[in-house]
Parts: C-alpha cells; sequence; structure tokens
C-alpha cells in the first residue's frame, strides 16, 4: 500500500525491554556459574556460554556508550537459551530465551503510521487499520502527534524529528481534508429500513 504520509514514532520503551533483557541474562549467568561451582560434573559448555554472554553484553555496552548505537541483546539471548538447554535442570527456560531474542527487534523498533486516503495503519504487531471515520481529529505539532478517536480515547506520541518532505501545516491540513470528507460520507449514506 502506498501511504501519502508516513509518520515515526518514537518507542518509549526500549531502556525498559533492556533492563528486563539485562536482568533475565544476568540472572541467568549467576545460576550457570552457581551450578557449575556446586555441580560435580564440570561442563565446559556453561562456562564458555558465560564467557560469550558476558562478553556478547560488554560489546552491546561499549557501543551504546561510546558510539551511541542502539544496541541488542538477542544474540546474548540465544547464547543464554543454548547454556539453559545443556543445564541439568529448566532446560524449557531455553524456549522462553530463544522466543525473547525473536521478538526483541519487533519490540524495540519505532512505531510507524501511514496515512493513505483510505485508511490509517499502525506498523505494530498485531498491524492496527483504522478508517478516517474512526477520528474527530488527528493533528502534529511540535513533534507530538495527536489522534483524537471518534469514541473519545486519545492517542498522543512524541514524533522522530526526521528530515521531511512536508511540514506540520502540509500534514495537518491534509488530515483535516481527510477527516471532513469521511464525515461528509459517512452521514450522506442513507440509513437502513427507510
Amino acid at each position: 500500500m502506498v501511504y501519502e504520509y508516513v509518520v515515526t514514532l518514537r518507542n518509549s520503551n526500549r531502556k525498559l525491554i533492556d533492563r528486563f533483557s539485562l536482568l533475565l541474562i544476568g540472572t541467568s549467568v549467576i545460576l550457570f556459574l552457581a551450578e557449575y561451582l556446586q555441580s560435580a560434573e564440570k561442563r565446559w559448555v556453561q562456562i564458555l556460554g558465560v564467557g560469550l554472554i558476558i562478553g556478547l553484553v560488554a560489546l552491546n555496552f561499549y557501543l551504546s556508550r561510546k558510539h551511541g548505537k542502539d544496541v541488542y541483546y538477542n544474540y546474548a539471548l540465544y547464547f543464554t537459551a543454548l547454556v539453559w538447554a545443556t543445564m541439568p535442570q529448566y532446560q524449557w527456560l531455553s524456549i522462553f530465551f530463544v522466543i525473547m531474542g525473536l521478538i526483541e527487534r519487533q519490540a524495540k523498533k519505532n512505531l510507524e503510521i501511514g496515512f493513505s486516503s483510505h485508511s490509517i495503519v499502525f506498523n505494530s504487531f498485531p498491524r492496527k487499520i483504522y478508517r478516517w471515520k474512526d477520528f474527530s481529529n488527528i493533528i502534529l505539532r511540535d513533534n507530538l502527534l495527536t489522534l483524537d478517536f471518534s469514541n473519545n480515547k486519545i492517542f498522543q506520541r512524541e514524533t522522530i524529528d526526521e528530515e521531511s518532505d512536508c511540514d506540520e501545516n502540509e500534514f495537518n491540513d491534509y488530515c483535516r481534508e481527510k477527516l471532513e470528507l469521511s464525515r461528509v460520507n459517512h452521514s450522506a449514506r442513507p440509513l437502513v429500513g427507510s
């Protein structure tokens, strides 16, 4: 589908997702080391896995602090899953860590909202599609997008200040025109049974 406008919203949950991932990875590393020290059967895969996990987390810290890059802990989560699979108990946790590694990138993506002449689409999982008649007002001002739903719900989020082909006034005029057109089309429909 071709969109006339695409607005990218800042994902405010990135730090929370990172902290949750680090908490689970850190707890797992401590449990791996405790199992290694207490067990009579020394499994080198546990020590090797712990070293790789700590190395990946340290690399992510370095990239985020020194270079300001967005970091992903999915590979550390995958290695944590591998080590859990070799543990004498709770091997089922490896499935949980694989699933977390798979959804981490999607959960940390910035939300994009596409505006076309027929619909407004939230590029989320699952994808949400709305019609223009579902809104009473849409406005973009000072990098803040406000969607006022017809059912009195309000969605308001900060946008990412990207180089854009249009300005806020152009976008607001477009939305105002589509909302007015949807109201006219919606009120012009005949009532059923008359």
